[in-house]
Order: C-alpha cells, then structure tokens, then sequence
C-alpha cells in the first residue's frame, strides 16, 4: 500500500493545533522567530508526542510583523546563524520533555528562498546538519534545497502542498495571487490523491506536470484547517493510503 507523511505548520499560536493532531503524522514547529515562544514550543511538542506525531523545527526569517512570509536580504552566513539557533533552541526545548526532533522544515518566504538560491540552500543545510545530521529535511519537491541537503548528507523528504497551488515550473504560485491557496475541501483531497498515486500535479495555467510527494503539507493557521485536515484524511484512507511519518 502507498505511503504518506502528512504534516502541518504548528506552534504558531492558532488555537487548532489540538485538533489537528490527530490527522497528521509530522509537526513542523515554529521557533520564535515568526511566530511561537519557549512555552507553545514545549507546550506543541508534548502535543506531538502525545498523538504519535513526530516533531520537527520550522525555522523562519525573523520577521514577526509579516508572519515569516515576506523575503529578507540576509547573507548566507546569517541565515547560518539564524537557522542554527532556531533549531538549537527546539530541539533544546525537547530534549527537555524526553522526545527526538525528527526533522527540519523552513517556513514561509525562508523556504521559498532557500528553493531557487543554492547559496542560501546550502546555508540551511549546512545549518542543519551542524546541528543534527540524522535530522530529515523537508523541502519543495524538486527545488534546490533539496539538492543541496542531499550534497551536505541529509536525508530529504521531498515536500507537495495539499492547500496550495502550483506554477509550470514546480513552484507554488505567489500568496500574492488570488489562486494561491486551495480552499475547497474536495479540490484539495483530490489534488492529494493525484500527487500521491500518480505522480503528477495541475497547474494554474492547466498543464499537468510531474511532482514527487514524500510529505504533504496542511496549514494549520486557520479556522477551516481541522475539517479540512479531517476531509484529507478520509480521502486517504478510503483509498488505501498508509498516513505514516518517516
């Protein structure tokens, strides 16, 4: 039977990540950075463990006012530095509460950057690596940092979008547009299903292309994100999919 991660944005002070957890398998946590503190770090991680869930650091810009989701023009040692410390201070926070970071997963415009810049790619996998080298890194499908985690040692899990949408050249489609996100419950299910049994994606302009999907992303930082997540999770199932962290 086929295989899927399926992991959210967590930690970010949304008051649904309770209810997410039983429909996922990995938490991606927010350091401080763009959102979160110590206490909803600790608080999010005995969370995870509590459901099974496997925890991971989504480290960000440092960039409150704009959510993390707004480029800064950092040096590749700055993002170094500032990534280090970020996954440092979370996996700090659970070794506290006795459980394993398992992964990495950068967030907003940190992620997208590090996607289509090899210097910063390899910033953050240096990064990582210089802090846990068994930790997984998630990255965009297809993108430069995955190449460059990959170069550096990681082991990678090649990331697809349940709730956005996708450009011809395998990037997701700006926030800044209107058909960024998906938010009919049906659509997203269905695109789920077409990355993970056939390998393929849609894009705004109607072309089909090819996408691996390790792990699948959900949102968690909205009023709809639990029925969603529950309606992705019944399409999965009720097609044979295994919802598994790695």
């Amino acid at each position: 039977m086929p295989q899927i991660d399926l992991n959210c944005d967590m930690g970010e002070g949304f008051p649904y990540d309770e209810m997410l957890m039983p429909y996922i398998s990995s938490a991606n946590i927010a350091c401080g950075l763009h959102a979160g503190d110590r206490k909803i770090m600790k608080r999010t991680i005995e969370l995870a463990s509590s459901f099974g869930v496997a925890a991971g650091a989504h480290p960000s810009f440092p960039d409150r006012k704009n959510f993390g989701r707004v480029d800064m023009e950092l040096s590749p040692s700055e993002v170094y530095d500032l990534v280090v410390r970020q996954v440092e201070l979370l996996c700090d926070i659970a070794i506290s509460t006795r459980y394993r970071l398992s992964h990495v997963k950068p967030h907003g415009a940190l992620y997208n950057h590090a996607a289509r810049d090899r210097e910063m790619a390899n910033a953050i996998a240096r990064a990582i690596h210089a802090v846990d080298n068994q930790l997984f890194l998630f990255g965009l499908s297809g993108s430069l940092l995955i190449q460059e985690a990959k170069s550096v040692g990681l082991t990678t899990l090649e990331e697809a979008f349940a709730d956005r949408t996708y450009q011809e050249d395998g990037s997701l489609t700006s926030r800044s547009r209107k058909d960024a996100m998906i938010t009919d419950p049906s659509r997203s299910a269905a695109q789920v299903l077409q990355m993970v049994l056939e390998g393929t994606v849609g894009t705004t302009t109607g072309k089909v292309i090819p996408i691996r999907a390790d792990t699948i992303c959900l949102h968690g930082d909205t009023e709809s994100a639990p029925s969603f997540a529950r309606n992705l999770r019944k399409a999965l199932d009720g097609n044979g999919i295994v919802i598994a962290h790695w």
